[in-house]
């Protein structure tokens, strides 16, 4: 059973975390759809960290393996040059766009796990206000800015918004995406800012967990998870980026409303 679980959630996690639908409201539902929960806890011992450890680690393989060559650009101008190129300034463009994000988290992520990520009802919601607004800002934006004319000011707007990610159901690349196309950019160049950003923050959520990563890497479970959700993320990255160049996100937007419905009407014939 356990291996059956830790397949479905790296598949979950390996697309929610990169398609605008969040991946901590889709992890959420899947384990309360299916009533996982008791089983994980029954066991006890450290699966859910394991598990936990197990997702973050595959999809921050996924974003490295799929940006390599970039980060690599990235890393080298922004540590050599600074902000005197364009790849330069665009890695610190990065590192400051993470920070709101980062602190964020510090400051609050403890009232989320404690609260918000128990309440059903209320990941149902997020999912359909994002999908609405998604949907919204997409059909109206304008697309004028490419991947290369991303200003320090837009950069820092969007980490701004990706502190709202927190709130499951309202998505990282999803409100960072959103934002990207309120501010003009184009659809691929809002998913190709929002996976680079997500690289930072994911590998800070893994290396918040080093001694999980360091006491489990041989356990068979981490290694299912991680490799199923790398596999997976990486698969998401380029098919999101492909599909951007000749759709919209509409279908991203119906899809968190209907899953939202789909919720609400479990939740209320299980009366919980």
């Amino acid at each position: 059973m356990l291996w059956y679980i830790a397949i479905i959630l790296g598949i979950v996690q390996g697309i929610g975390e990169f398609l605008p639908i969040s991946s901590s409201a889709h992890l959420i539902l899947t384990r309360w759809f299916f009533d996982w929960d008791p089983i994980i806890h029954r066991l006890g011992g450290n699966i859910d960290i394991v598990l936990d450890v197990a997702l973050h680690v595959g999809t921050l393989l996924a974003v490295l393996i799929y940006f390599f060559q970039d980060w690599l650009r990235l890393l080298t101008h922004g540590l050599s040059t600074g902000i005197k190129t364009r790849e330069g300034k665009m890695f610190w463009y990065l590192v400051a766009a993470t920070i709101p994000g980062g602190l964020a988290g510090l400051a609050l992520e403890s009232v989320i796990e404690n609260f918000i990520r128990s309440q059903i009802l209320i990941i149902a919601v997020g999912l359909a206000i994002m999908g609405i607004i998604l949907y919204y800002v997409d059909k109206k934006a304008a697309q004028i800015v490419s991947f290369e004319e991303i200003t320090f000011r837009q950069a820092i707007l969007i980490g701004i918004a990706q502190a709202l990610a927190l709130i499951p159901g309202v998505s990282r690349s999803g409100i960072t995406m959103t934002t990207g196309r309120l501010l003009g950019f184009t659809r691929e160049a809002a998913a190709k800012f929002s996976f680079l950003l997500a690289t930072p923050i994911i590998a800070g959520a893994a290396l918040k967990q080093t001694p999980g990563i360091i006491h489990n890497i041989a356990n068979p479970l981490f290694l299912v998870g991680t490799i199923t959700s790398a596999i997976v993320g990486f698969i998401s990255i380029g098919f999101l980026l492909k599909y951007l160049q000749r759709h919209n996100f509409a279908i991203f937007a119906v899809y968190r409303i209907a899953i939202a419905a789909l919720v609400i009407i479990v939740y209320v014939v299980r009366g919980s």
